[in-house]
């Protein structure tokens, strides 16, 4: 199976390096930097134990048709990536990575429904410059139909990613992906002060501004009636009972579990597309709350925020201080 991976951020690197290390017929597609820099250098993947550099192809644009066609962009940027290189997906399967659940409505409209997979990347990387990246900890790869039932070609993939990463396939990929969109839901805090995850919630003020975004945001979704699934390593009853729980309690697990994610400093995803001067994809993450309570004639006040904070921060490229961002949410 040939494989093209648009995108050479931290996870489409991550990802083209482990297929191509595994013997797969891989070309990644990256912007003009990121090309000329793996080129010149090759991918450097960094981990806790060492690193390596792999010498891998790369392009700026697709030059003949794959079978299978990853895209590892942002959601944002999911259409421009499509219209970029569309001369050469007219008979490919194509897979989603993107956080949120929008990232698969927006492939759809040019694809058949049986050629769209979708997946949600439960390990972690942190995309450090042009031809870098580090691989900050392993996790499962989760892949399901979203339109159609998962057939034989879906698990011909699933059979070949397996070659290199921890692989499980579903049948509710949709309910899965909800679940996915509040693990990443505190991504937005480390945004808006420009710090790593574990600088980030070792203050205990913002792991309270988790739980809090949580308590307002699970019962929202309740009220919709979205159906949550378990992740193989997260069940459902997690994000519902810290969205039940007294805040300080709450606040005591997000501190423990977020500031031992990994040994490596770990920028949440939206923080990472700000510091390469590029919008972020918080829209598809609290603002996905915040556009269902809007549906529904509800208001989710503190996500509102938290959504027009973060766009504040990549219009104006400065983060807010600690001290603002507790005085906005009534933290101190």
């Amino acid at each position: 199976m040939k494989i093209a991976v648009i995108g050479a951020g931290a996870i489409g690197s991550v990802v083209a390096a482990e297929l191509f290390k595994s013997g797969v017929d891989v070309l990644l597609v990256g912007r003009a930097d990121q090309v000329e820099a793996i080129k010149k250098s090759g991918l450097t993947i960094k981990r806790a134990d060492g690193s390596e550099n792999i010498k891998l192809p790369v392009a700026e644009r697709l030059g003949r048709e794959f079978d299978l066609v990853i895209f590892a962009t942002k959601t944002q940027d999911v259409d421009d990536a499509y219209l970029g290189n569309a001369d050469f997906l007219e008979n490919c399967l194509v897979l989603s990575t993107q956080n949120g659940v929008q990232a698969d409505n927006i492939l759809s409209p040019h694809f058949l429904p049986e050629r769209v997979i979708s997946s949600i990347v439960m390990f972690g990387a942190t995309y450090v410059k042009p031809g870098e990246v580090t691989y900050n900890f392993p996790g499962d790869w989760i892949i399901g139909k979203r339109f159609v039932a998962n057939d034989t070609k879906l698990h011909e993939v699933a059979d070949l990613f397996k070659k290199s990463f921890s692989v499980v396939v579903t049948d509710n990929i949709l309910g899965m992906k909800w679940l996915k969109l509040f693990v990443n839901f505190n991504n937005c805090i480390p945004a808006l002060i420009g710090k790593s995850m574990q600088e980030t919630f070792s203050d205990m003020d913002f792991c309270r501004l988790s739980v809090s975004l949580l308590k307002e945001a699970v019962p929202i979704i309740n009220d919709a009636k979205v159906q949550l699934v378990s992740l193989p390593q997260f069940p459902v009853e997690r994000v519902q009972g810290l969205a039940a729980m007294p805040l300080e309690q709450g606040a005591g697990i997000i501190n423990k579990t977020l500031t031992a994610l990994s040994k490596e400093q770990l920028y949440g995803s939206i923080l990472q597309s700000i510091l390469r001067g590029k919008t972020s994809e918080i829209d598809f993450i609290n603002g996905e709350v915040v556009a269902v309570a809007s549906g529904m004639r509800m208001d989710a006040p503190l996500n509102r925020k938290v959504v027009r904070m973060v766009h504040q921060v990549e219009e104006t490229g400065k983060f807010f201080s600690r001290e603002a961002v507790k005085k906005e949410f009534s933290l101190t």
